[in-house]
């Protein structure tokens, strides 16, 4: 069953979000004022190294007050490609320019509230090229690949996208996890 959706009008925009309500017709008939948030789409990297290590970020979220491991990711800046979004993200957060960045998956993290799409790329590889920006994150390391399900049963890795991205490389059967 899809929804039937009506106009849409903007609540509040700025250059990060579109906060807006549809006037949405369920199955049954009945109508609702749905809320819904648009963004501009985003890009991550995945880098695994040949010593089976991922590199992360250690960073707090003062939204949802919580610390964690997250991949490097950002939004696209007009007139800039989803690949070269992840490669300069990557770069500006961690310190490291990955090496050659190939498509893995593509996430909306939170289809029922948001248009968000994370685009993720992966590359085996990365160079390091200094530090990174320090309002990126507390720390950058290389984890353990083998380590990644014991660090989400933990809770030291929640967000969706980078669980989504992890467990993806995880269920490969020619990942070196």
């Amino acid at each position: 069953m899809e929804w039937k959706v009506g106009p849409e009008r903007s609540l509040y925009a700025d250059d990060w979000l579109d906060l807006r309500v549809a006037d949405v017709e369920l199955p049954d008939g009945k109508h609702l004022e749905h809320r819904l948030v648009r963004t501009k789409p985003g890009a991550g990297a995945i880098v695994v190294n040949d010593k089976h290590q991922v590199l992360l970020l250690w960073r707090h979220r003062f939204i949802t007050k919580t610390w964690g491991w997250e991949i490097p990711i950002g939004r696209i800046e007009a007139g800039e490609s989803p690949v070269d979004a992840a490669g300069r993200e990557c770069e500006e957060e961690t310190g490291w320019r990955p090496g050659p960045l190939r498509p893995l998956i593509s996430v909306h993290p939170t289809p029922g509230l948001s248009s968000s799409k994370h685009h993720i790329f992966q590359a085996g590889e990365a160079t390091y090229v200094g530090e990174a920006d320090a309002a990126e994150a507390e720390r950058v390391a290389w984890l353990p690949l083998a380590d990644v399900r014991a660090l989400i049963e933990k809770a030291e890795i929640t967000s969706g996208t980078t669980i989504a991205a992890l467990l993806y490389i995880l269920s490969d059967p020619s990942s070196p996890g």
